[in-house]
């Protein structure tokens, strides 16, 4: 097994997440390494239990490992005490798709805060939150539903910042294990807030691809 604090966080944010019964999508999760810049990034997605595919509500999450923060766990992890310690950008945008209309962009604001819990130290902030409409086009030969373009409504909130990791987490990784329960139940509080709002979705076979 890789010895690696990165490998300890997303662990810990993945064992924290089975724990809450949310449903990660495999399909969905990836882990990257840049080539050129030597970033590395893990990307995962979970939504409710028991949804339909594709869910109405999700929780896309990212880590982002740049190289400047693997230089300094490298520097630590051989007894040279780095500049800085080293941390992960962490990213959480939350998605409500397959709406039928227009969404009420109000009533989500309220369930959307402005910012996460302290994680790791700091809150996550809210940089964004994008509205989406999709029209397919129309079938030239369909009479009657099949003639009008469907349309679909989906709106994105984005979450940003860093977890700074001290020597004691670097040094015992059992220690993230409150970091991710903190981010575990907030993005669950997210998710079944909005699942719960009276919203009007489109019936799985007709989402756009």
């Amino acid at each position: 097994m890789l010895d690696h604090v990165l490998v300890d966080l997303i662990g810990s944010i993945r064992n924290a997440f089975d724990r809450a019964l949310l449903e990660r999508q495999a399909v969905e999760e990836r882990f990257t390494v840049d080539v050129f810049l030597g970033d590395v990034s893990f990307e995962t997605t979970y939504s409710l239990p028991g949804e339909e595919q594709p869910p109405r509500v999700r929780a896309d999450l990212s880590i982002d490992w740049p190289t400047w923060s693997q230089t300094a766990y490298r520097s630590w992890s051989i007894g040279e005490p780095p500049a800085e310690l080293p941390e992960a950008v962490l990213g959480v945008a939350v998605r409500v798709q397959r709406l039928a209309g227009p969404p009420p962009l109000d009533r989500l604001l309220e369930v959307l805060p402005t910012a996460s819990p302290p994680i790791g130290g700091e809150p996550l902030a809210r940089t964004a939150v994008t509205v989406e409409e999709v029209r397919a086009e129309p079938d030239p030969d369909a009479d009657g539903p099949g003639a009008t373009p469907a349309v679909r409504w989906a709106v994105e909130a984005t979450y940003e910042g860093s977890v700074r990791l001290d020597e004691s987490q670097l040094d015992k990784p059992a220690t993230l294990a409150p970091l991710a329960e903190t981010l575990t139940r907030w993005v669950s509080s997210i998710l079944v807030r909005l699942a719960d709002l009276p919203l009007e979705f489109l019936e799985p076979d007709r989402e756009l691809e």
